[in-house]
C-alpha cells in the first residue's frame, strides 16, 4: 500500500502538503507506511481491529435496536502534530482552562462578569448547566472544572479552533490510552525510529490530581470513581479508568451518607469515602439537592461536600460553561479575567437569540450549521448543506420558538489524515480531543483523541453517528522546521464542509 494516487482535496490534510509530498514531521512515517510488505498494512489492521474486540473496547449507543454495545471503530494511519505546533495548542488550552474557572468561581460567587456586562444575565439564567444550587460553594483548592475535554478542528486556512468546551463528565480518555497500546504493539519500528510523546502517564496524573483535592486533614485519600451503571455510554471507561488508577468502582447504591461523611459499602463494612471521580451528571447527583427521582445518585451527597468533608470531581455547576451559547462568549472571558487575548481563537458564532444574528440564521440555514445549546453526541444539529428542505423547515420552527436554544456556525472544511479503505488510502475528516487535568497545576495530555469520519464525505466524527478514532502522536521535538505555521485567516462563510 502506498500514497501514489492519494488525493488531498481541497481540504487541509494533517500528513500531506499541497505539493503532495509529506509534511516533514509525517515524512519518517510515510516511509514506514510505503514500505511495507503488500497487503502488510491491511493485516496489521485487521489485527488491531480483532484486539479491540478481545479487549471489549466499546461503547454503548441508546436507542440501538440491535444491541447497545459495539466496538468503537479504529484506523492505523495516526494523526501527526508537531511539537511547536502542540506548544501553542498546549498554552492556548491552559489559558482557556483557567479562565473558565475563574468564570465559574465568579458566577457562583460575586457575579463582577455579569455586572460588568460581558455576559448578559439572561444567558446564565436561562442555562441548563448553572445550578443555583451551588452559589457560595468553595470547591477544594479552588477548582471546579478538574477535568476537561475541549474540541478543536482545523479549517482550510491552517488554523486551529476550538469547537467547544466540555466540563461535566468528557469521556474518550480510555481510548486514547489503548490506541497507544496497539499502535506500540503493532508499529514497534516507527516507535523506535520516532520522538512521540507518551501519554501512558495519564491514569497516574489523574489520581494525583485526584488525591491532591482531598481534605487537609487526610493523609492517604480513599478515592472511588462513581458511575451510573453498565448501560452508561462511557461505562468501558469508566471501569478502564477505576483499574488503571486501582480505585474501586462503584455506583450510587454503593455509597451512603452517614454522621456527616460519604461511606462506601464493603464485605467488612463501611469504609470513608475522601474523593469521587463522578461519572454522572449534575441532575442525577444528589436527589436531595437536584433531581428527586434520581436513582443514580447519593442522597446527602452536596451537604457532605459543602461542608468540606468530599471532594467532587468535576465540581457540581460546571456544565454552565458547556453551553454552546456561553462558549461564544470565552474569548471576551479570557480578556476580562486574564487581560490576554484568545491564543485559540472560537469559531465565529451567531447567537440565535439576538435579533440580527437569527434572522441572518435563518436566512441562510442552507450554508450553516445550527446546534441545540446544550446537545451532545451529534444530536440535535442541522447540517445545511447537507440538509433537506423539510429539515430546514423544522429546524427554522424549533429555532423560532426557542432561539436561546441555538447557536449558528460557519460551514467549515475539516482536515482530513489518510484512512484505510478497504486494500487502499482515503483523506477522511477529523477533529481533536485534548484533555486537560486541573489540580496543582495545569496539564494538557499531549495529542488527545483524534476522532475520524469513516463515511465517505461525512464531516461528522461522533462514534454514535458513525465515526471511528485515531492514534495522535506529538512529536517531541521539531526534526525540520515546518514553515508551515497555521494563519489566522478569517474563515469564509462560503467554505464547504461541517463542524460537529
Amino acid at each position: 500500500m502506498n500514497f501514489r494516487g492519494y488525493d488531498t482535496g481541497e481540504f487541509f490534510d494533517e500528513m500531506f502538503g499541497e505539493d503532495g509530498r509529506p509534511r516533514a514531521a509525517a515524512r519518517p512515517l510515510a516511509r514506514n507506511i510505503e514500505s511495507l510488505p503488500e497487503g502488510e498494512l491491511v493485516n496489521r489492521q485487521q489485527a488491531a481491529d480483532q484486539a479491540l474486540v478481545r479487549m471489549g473496547i466499546t461503547f454503548n449507543v441508546y436507542g440501538e435496536s440491535a444491541g447497545v454495545e459495539k466496538t468503537l471503530p479504529f484506523d492505523l494511519v495516526p494523526r501527526i502534530v508537531p511539537a511547536a505546533e502542540w506548544d501553542r495548542i498546549e498554552r492556548g488550552l491552559k489559558q482557556r482552562i483557567r479562565a473558565l474557572n475563574l468564570f465559574i468561581d465568579d458566577l457562583y460567587h460575586e457575579r463582577k462578569v455579569i455586572r460588568d456586562g460581558v455576559v448578559p444575565e439572561y444567558v446564565i439564567a436561562s442555562s441548563k448547566g448553572f445550578r443555583l444550587q451551588c452559589a457560595g460553594l468553595n470547591p477544594p483548592r479552588g477548582v471546579w472544572c478538574h477535568i476537561t475535554g475541549t474540541d478543536l478542528v482545523r479549517h482550510r486556512d491552517g488554523q486551529i479552533y476550538v469547537l467547544e468546551d466540555n466540563l461535566r463528565c468528557p469521556s474518550g480518555v480510555s481510548y486514547v490510552l489503548e490506541n497507544r497500546h496497539l499502535m506500540k504493539s503493532l508499529f514497534p519500528e516507527v516507535f523506535a525510529a520516532s520522538r512521540i510523546r507518551p501519554v501512558s502517564n495519564y491514569p497516574t496524573r489523574l489520581r494525583d490530581m485526584l488525591e491532591y483535592l482531598a481534605p487537609d486533614t487526610v493523609t492517604s485519600p480513599r478515592i472511588v470513581l462513581l458511575t451510573p451503571g453498565v448501560y452508561n455510554s462511557a461505562y468501558f471507561e469508566h471501569s478502564f479508568l477505576a483499574q488503571q488508577m486501582g480505585v474501586d468502582l462503584v455506583e450510587g447504591s454503593d455509597l451512603v451518607v452517614s454522621d456527616g461523611y460519604v461511606w462506601k459499602r464493603t464485605t467488612h463494612g463501611f469504609e470513608r469515602v475522601d474523593v469521587i471521580y463522578r461519572r454522572i451528571d449534575d441532575d442525577f447527583l444528589d436527589p436531595e439537592a437536584f433531581r428527586e427521582d434520581s436513582m443514580l445518585g447519593v442522597p446527602g451527597l452536596i451537604g457532605v461536600y459543602k461542608a468540606g468533608h468530599v471532594a467532587l470531581a468535576n465540581a457540581p455547576g460546571t456544565g454552565v460553561a458547556d453551553d454552546k451559547v456561553v462558549y461564544a462568549y470565552v474569548p471576551r472571558l479570557i480578556k476580562y479575567y486574564l487581560g490576554q487575548d484568545a491564543i485559540l481563537p472560537n469559531v465565529p458564532t451567531y447567537l440565535c437569540s439576538e435579533a440580527g444574528d437569527l434572522k441572518y440564521v435563518l436566512e441562510h440555514l442552507e450554508e450553516v450549521v445550527v446546534k441545540a445549546a446544550n446537545e451532545s453526541g451529534g444530536y440535535g444539529m442541522l447540517i445545511g448543506p447537507h440538509s433537506t428542505r423539510q429539515q430546514r423547515g423544522e429546524f427554522a420552527e424549533r429555532i423560532r420558538a426557542n432561539p436561546r436554544n441555538y447557536i449558528a456556525q460557519p460551514t467549515l472544511s475539516l482536515s482530513r489524515v489518510p484512512t484505510i479503505v478497504q486494500d487502499h488510502l482515503e483523506g477522511r475528516h477529523v477533529d481533536l480531543r485534548p484533555y486537560i487535568l486541573y489540580g496543582r497545576d495545569i496539564f494538557v495530555l499531549p495529542g488527545g483523541l483524534t476522532r475520524v469520519a469513516l463515511k465517505p464525505g461525512s464531516l461528522v466524527v461522533n462514534s454514535s453517528q458513525g465515526g471511528g478514532t485515531k492514534d495522535t502522536w506529538v512529536l517531541a521535538d521539531n526534526v525540520i522546521a515546518e514553515g508551515e505555521a497555521a494563519s489566522a485567516g478569517a474563515l469564509a462563510t462560503s467554505a464547504t464542509g461541517v463542524m460537529t
